[in-house]
Order: structure tokens, then C-alpha cells, then sequence
């Protein structure tokens, strides 16, 4: 399956309406059916998590910037700074949800096999082996409190792998302005309630037969130069 670069117009839904020069953004599609992650994950909850959850995370967002642009075109700054948050919280959404689903696949399309190539080396050489990442942000998922995600970063400036937590729908970058995220994991309890109740580490422990790390290997290849 070819596999798109990271924050591209068309990944993340990048359209321009012929009205305004303003800039809004649309569901992307996902790659398989939402039932194509069974068992590990329902079609239920990946049809609820695209259709509702992830479109209202854009339809807010879209709602912000257009506030947000006329806010500045009558120079409210105080309207301008009240946005932020939505802006954040909305736009992270979009953003951290756009990649996670190119962090998924079928077991038939390669879901669950090992990171092959640079990446593979990689994650041997800061942690010693895949085994070890997957308990480290296993852990670090199950532990962290309310809703948020787990990543698997690539600290640009330090040239190395690294696990991070953000809140909410915190993107990586709000932990550093030079981290790339390769791999997100969703913690927020729309991702697996249904299906996994409230055993948070049940989640965690399957949903990485139905990883992708091809997405990931191409972001590392890229970002590592």
C-alpha cells in the first residue's frame, strides 16, 4: 500500500473553498474498512471514531480558524487570544488522528509485522528491542491519567528515539519543537471503551497486531537525514 508523507494538503484534508481565501479541512479517508482491524478493533468503534469523533474535531477546528480570521480582520485581539485553545485542542485532533490512522492496518495488509530497515535498527539501539518499546509505551499509555496519547518520537536535535505522553489532543510537538512523531497511540477511551470497557492495558496489549510501521519507517527515513 503506497503511503502518503506526513502533513500534506491532501493527508490532512486540505481544501480551499471557492468563497474566501480561508483555509478548512475535511475528513480524509482511511485506507481499509472500518471492519478490517477486527478483532483487535470493532468496525463499531472505528466507524464512531472517524465519522463522530474525528469530525467534530474538524468541524471545531474549521469553526475556530474561521473565527479566528475574523477576529483578526477587526483587530480583536482579545477574541484572537480566547481562540487559542480550540485551535489547540480541535487542530491536535485533527492532527494526531490523521496519523494514527496510517499507524494501523489489517493483519493481512502487514498489521502487526515488526519495523523493518533503519527504524527496526534504531528502536535496537535505544532500547534494545522492539519488545522493550512496546512495554515502555504500553506502560507509560496504561499510566497515563484521563484522556491523551502515547508517541514514538524522533528527537531531531538529539538525533534519537523517544516515548512521550501528551494530554487531550496535545500533538508531539506542544513536548518540543523538535520532535517528529513516527508512531501515536490513542489512550482516550473513545479508541477501545466499547469493546474493551474500562481495561485501558487490554487495549494497549492488542492493538500492536494491527500496527503499521511502514508510515513510520518512511517519517524516520526521511527525518533522520
Amino acid at each position: 500500500m503506497a503511503l502518503r508523507p506526513l502533513l500534506t494538503r491532501k493527508t490532512l484534508g486540505l481544501r480551499l473553498p471557492q468563497l474566501r481565501g480561508l483555509q478548512t479541512f475535511s475528513l480524509p479517508d482511511l485506507p481499509y474498512d472500518y471492519g478490517a482491524l477486527e478483532p483487535v478493533i470493532s468496525g463499531e468503534i472505528m466507524q464512531l471514531h472517524h465519522q463522530k469523533h474525528h469530525q467534530a474535531y474538524i468541524t471545531n477546528f474549521n469553526k475556530a480558524l474561521e473565527q479566528l480570521d475574523e477576529a483578526m480582520a477587526k483587530g480583536d485581539s482579545t477574541a484572537v487570544v480566547k481562540l487559542q485553545s480550540a485551535i489547540k485542542f480541535n487542530g491536535g485532533g485533527h492532527i494526531n488522528h490523521s496519523i494514527f490512522w496510517k499507524n494501523l492496518a489489517p493483519i493481512r495488509e502487514g498489521g502487526g509485522e515488526p519495523p523493518k530497515g533503519s527504524l527496526g535498527w534504531a528502536i535496537d539501539t535505544h532500547f534494545g528491542s522492539l519488545e522493550t518499546l512496546v512495554q515502555k509505551m504500553n506502560l507509560e499509555g496504561a499510566a497515563l491519567q484521563g484522556s491523551g496519547w502515547v508517541w514514538l518520537g524522533l528527537d531531531k536535535e538529539l538525533k534519537k528515539l523517544v516515548v512521550e505522553t501528551t494530554a487531550n489532543q496535545d500533538p508531539l510537538v506542544t513536548k518540543g519543537p523538535h520532535l517528529v512523531p513516527l508512531l501515536g497511540i490513542d489512550v482516550w477511551e473513545h479508541a477501545y471503551y466499547l469493546q474493551y470497557k474500562n481495561v485501558r492495558p487490554d487495549y494497549l496489549k492488542n492493538v500492536w497486531k494491527v500496527i503499521d510501521w511502514h508510515y513510520s519507517s518512511e517519517v524516520y527515513e526521511k527525518e533522520s537525514k
